[in-house]
């Protein structure tokens, strides 16, 4: 199945797993093909393959540590949270709370090309900027009225994080989700300016931007991400499939109440995934399988939680079937335009379950 998804354009590489229960006995299962990019110069994708994993950066990140902040009492799910940024913002603002960023019902609109207002250089002032660019931005339906998917409100709890934590939102992530599981090596930011050549080309590919004039191969594909200098709450998380895998099985198993992170309880990481209101499918950070037409395919349960990252990648939970499913690919090389990922992500997890009798 990797290896028609190459074959077919869908993206240079591509790098999955595959986690199942049964018995009381955990399967896992590392597959892969491709190179890291499209030219002579790609190499091969292997099982230590990063990737830009974009939007997993929502729930894999900055949901888990709003989980640890709340657990820590730093935080409040009702929290009028946007005051504590230190700038101004309009009084139709101001009860938006910290809960309505997670399950996208802020009022804020999806995306603004601000990045288009910026020289693309990374600078201190830019993070400064943009926030008060995004809480001037008129809202696009009242909070608390529909659910519309925002990377800004996400920029915006990644900046309150860090500001209550006093701490950039990559070391508290590293200390408090990904160091205690040993995943630091698999899961992490890469700030501009960390990396040299060699690092970054074993690395998969992203597209070639056109702001900043060149082809991305380690450093952030998202814009308002890289301006920020690589961290930032919506997007910037790199990471390999085993990493990606390990974080959700930990997930799920403190789900089934086999194991518990030392950052936040059991039933807070329940409250969190089973959450359910009347305006969407989201739970808190998470999304969930969208009937009929969901990139689970059809197979996953209506419980499963998961999302998806713009670079083409995704994870899928399903506590019914004690199911993981982790795809990273590099959709997005050389060009955005590639939308070939739409069809082949729903297949390929239908196929896994028709192939393994768990549909």
């Amino acid at each position: 199945m990797c290896e028609r998804g190459v074959a077919e354009g869908v993206c240079s590489g591509i790098s999955a797993a595959v986690s199942v229960i049964s018995n009381n006995v955990r399967y896992r299962c590392f597959f892969g093909c491709g190179a890291t990019r499209s030219d002579h110069l790609g190499k091969e994708i292997k099982v230590t393959t990063l990737f830009d994993l974009a939007s997993l950066t929502k729930p894999l990140c900055t949901a888990l540590c709003t989980l640890a902040l709340v657990d820590a009492g730093q935080f409040t799910w009702q929290d009028p949270c946007l005051s504590k940024l230190g700038a101004d913002f309009s009084s139709e603002k101001k009860n938006i709370y910290i809960q309505d960023i997670l399950r996208h019902t802020s009022g804020l609109p999806a995306y603004q090309p601000y990045f288009r207002q910026f020289e693309p250089c990374v600078a201190k002032e830019n993070i400064p900027s943009l926030i008060q660019r995004i809480l001037a931005e008129p809202l696009a339906h009242p909070e608390k009225s529909t659910s519309l998917y925002s990377d800004l409100g996400f920029i915006l709890l990644g900046r309150l994080i860090e500001l209550t934590t006093q701490q950039p939102l990559d070391r508290f992530f590293c200390h408090t989700v990904a160091e205690p599981l040993r995943l630091d090596r698999y899961l992490c930011f890469l700030p501009i300016g960390t990396l040299g050549q060699h690092e970054k080309e074993v690395m998969a590919a992203t597209q070639y931007c056109s702001w900043r004039r060149k082809l991305l191969q380690g450093e952030v594909d998202d814009e308002h991400c890289w301006l920020m200098g690589g961290v930032a709450g919506h997007a910037g998380l790199f990471g390999t499939a085993e990493g990606v895998l390990r974080l959700c099985e930990h997930l799920l198993d403190c789900w089934h109440e086999k194991k518990r992170h030392p950052a936040f309880s059991n039933n807070l990481l329940r409250y969190a995934l089973e959450w359910r209101d009347d305006l969407s499918s989201w739970a808190l950070g998470f999304d969930r399988p969208t009937t009929g037409q969901s990139s689970s395919g059809q197979h996953f349960s209506s419980s499963s939680v998961g999302h998806l990252g713009f670079t083409g990648t995704s994870f899928w939970i399903d506590p019914e079937r004690k199911l993981i499913v982790v795809l990273l690919t590099n959709r997005v090389h050389p060009s955005r335009e590639n939308l070939k990922i739409r069809e082949f992500r729903p297949f390929f997890h239908d196929y896994i379950l028709e192939k393994t009798g768990m549909a």
